[in-house]
Formats: C-alpha cells, sequence, structure tokens
C-alpha cells in the first residue's frame, strides 16, 4: 500500500466520523438498562470527592483517557496536538492513533510525537494486531515506543473493519501465539483492544494467559467502523453486505460486566465504545472498569481546540463525580463495589 493511501484513508476517516451517521442500529452500549438507586444522605463532601488513579505506573487525576483515534497527516496531527494538551493539562491518559504510518512515511512520525505537549501523563502507542501477520513483530513495536516515547502499546483487533475495508488486511490466522511473543519481548506493558464490537470472556482468558496487561472493551453501541467502511468503499456489494452487521457486536455494558467478573479479570480494564458522559462512565466503573475511554464523542472538540476539549472534559469530570455524590461514594474504589447500581425493569 502507497504512503499517499495510507494518508487519505487516515483523512477519510476523520472525515466519515466527523460527518456521517456511523452508529450501529438496534443495538446500544447497554447503560440504558441499568439506572443508580439515589442516596439523599450521601454522608460525604462533594469537594472531598477523590477521583484519582493510576494508570501504567503513572498518577492521573481522573479514569478517562482519549482512545486512539487518528495521526499521520497534517490535519490529524494539530487533533493529536489539541488531544495532548487538554490531556496534560487535565490529567487524563492519552492513547495514539495507529502508528504504522510513522514507520511507513518518516514524514508522519511527527504528529504521533506528543511528549512535549503532554510530559506527565500515560501515553500509550498503538498498532493493528493483523500486523503481525504482515511483517510486523517485536523490534517493530519497540520502534514505535521508542519513536513515540509511549509507556506502552495496545494491539488494535479490528477484523471487522478490515473485512470490509476494500484495501483491508484480513489474515488473522495464528495471532495469539504472535501477541504472546510481543508480550515477551517487550519491556513495556502489551494491551488489547477492539475497536467497536467488543470482547468476549474467552478471549479476554486467552489474552491474559498471553501476557496482556490491560484490555480495552471498546464494545457496541458507539462509532461502527463496518459503516465507516462502508462511506469508503467502493465495492458495491460490501456497501450492501454492511446493512447486515447494523447491530453487530457486544454492548459495551455487557462486555464490561462479563470480563470484570472472570476468576482472573485482567489487571486493567478499560470501558469503551459509545460512552459519552460521566454518568455511564460510573455506571461502567460500578460494572467492574477500571478506566472509560472517549473517542468520537471528543472529536468535534478536538478539530475545533484545546481550549475547546478542556471545557468538555471538565464536563464529564463533573458528571462523574455528581454520579459519585448522588450515591455516596467518595473514592473510584467505594463506587466500584457499590451496590446501588440496578437493572431497569424490564
Amino acid at each position: 500500500m502507497t504512503d499517499r493511501s495510507i494518508h487519505s484513508r487516515k483523512d477519510d476517516h476523520i472525515h466519515i466520523t466527523l460527518n456521517e451517521q456511523v452508529q450501529g442500529k438496534g443495538i446500544s452500549t447497554g447503560f440504558e438498562s441499568y439506572r443508580f438507586e439515589h442516596q439523599a444522605l450521601p454522608e460525604i463532601s462533594f469537594r472531598s470527592i477523590d477521583t484519582a488513579t493510576e494508570f501504567l505506573g503513572k498518577k492521573v487525576k481522573v479514569p478517562f483517557l482519549i482512545s486512539s483515534m487518528t495521526g499521520g497527516t497534517p490535519r490529524a496531527h494539530e487533533i493529536n496536538r489539541n488531544l495532548a494538551r487538554a490531556a496534560e493539562q487535565k490529567g487524563w491518559a492519552l492513547g495514539l492513533g495507529s502508528s504504522r504510518v510513522a514507520l511507513e512515511n518518516k514524514t508522519a512520525a511527527a504528529s504521533f510525537q506528543l511528549r512535549k505537549e503532554a510530559p506527565s501523563i500515560p501515553i500509550f502507542a498503538n498498532i493493528g494486531a493483523v500486523q503481525l501477520n504482515y511483517g510486523y513483530g517485536p523490534e517493530e513495536c519497540r520502534q514505535i515506543i521508542e519513536l513515540t516515547g509511549a509507556d506502552s502499546i495496545v494491539l488494535h483487533l479490528n477484523s471487522m473493519q478490515e473485512v470490509f475495508q476494500d484495501e483491508g488486511d484480513t489474515d488473522f490466522s495464528g495471532l495469539l501465539q504472535k501477541i504472546s511473543k510481543i508480550t515477551e519481548a517487550l519491556h513495556v506493558p502489551v494491551g488489547v483492544k477492539e475497536v467497536g464490537f467488543g470482547l468476549a470472556p474467552d478471549t479476554c482468558r486467552q489474552l491474559i494467559d498471553a501476557g496482556i496487561r490491560f484490555i480495552d472493551t471498546a464494545g457496541a453501541g458507539g462509532t461502527s467502523w463496518i459503516e465507516v467502511e462502508k462511506h469508503r468503499s467502493q465495492n458495491s456489494i460490501k456497501q450492501r453486505a454492511a446493512s447486515a452487521f447494523l447491530d453487530w457486536g457486544i454492548p459495551t455494558a455487557h462486555s464490561v460486566k462479563q470480563l470484570s467478573s472472570l476468576p482472573k479479570p485482567p489487571e486493567c480494564l478499560i470501558a469503551s465504545g459509545g460512552i459519552t458522559n460521566g454518568v455511564d462512565t460510573a455506571k461502567a466503573i460500578a460494572l467492574g472498569a477500571d478506566m472509560a475511554g472517549f473517542g468520537r464523542s471528543i472529536l468535534p472538540e478536538a478539530v475545533n481546540s484545546a481550549e475547546a476539549l478542556i471545557k468538555r472534559f471538565e464536563q464529564l469530570e463533573l458528571e462523574l463525580k455528581i454520579s459519585m455524590f448522588g450515591i455516596g461514594a467518595g473514592t473510584l474504589q467505594a463506587l466500584k463495589n457499590t451496590d446501588r447500581l440496578i437493572r431497569r425493569n424490564a
């Protein structure tokens, strides 16, 4: 694939996710199935609520991270700079977009080099796990970590996106063994994330046994990358076939609940996929997640400015704290252990 086609795809993804209807239909995150039982006597001071936690060995002010989104083009570089500046100021963790283009085109590398803007927060690099079947291995992952100054790397699983992408890489055979080799070879934690269709318990167990340190559910109910690729595709058969998969995937809330209930859960479980507010973040943590990731829902502000992002971040943080106050949970651990998250009546 040419550098130009990779660049074009990156910018296409930004344009489509900003301007087209790319959510699945007939499926939701599942968080609407839960509600908090109000505590009229919280017995805590709102000002004393503590949302700090640790991720990748660094303290963060809130259990929020920016999900891997973009990179590799001038437009993506500006978006990433805004994300990094806002994340550094508000104490969020930052995920970089797929970094393969940074190795294949050195001029694209700058859009992934954000340590100047974000010197203290956790940053994790990102590459498609399927690339381990297309010439990538531990050495390339090391190069990406060095190039980005990242604290970790996440391997994303995007089989359904790749199969609908006209230029997609679809050989997902034998990846588990290769993922295990990556975790053994690297000196930093390795994570795995889906891209919007969720992770099932059996997959999670296999990944943990392979040495994966953190898991991002990236469940269904938010952006459907089948729909994104449908808008890019020049293949009319694929375009029509996409409609059969509008409700594909494991809802985010369901995936979080299943994975957190495993006898050996991930060291860190990240809930993402359609999370757009602090109340759903609180629900995710009460269901067993440790962190929550935000992607497309903050992209408009990321295109605008770091200042716009900071205001959005402050709103999300406030929503989380008010949710905690409303049930009398003064810490994230108290929120995780609450018995005040209940299923709505059918």
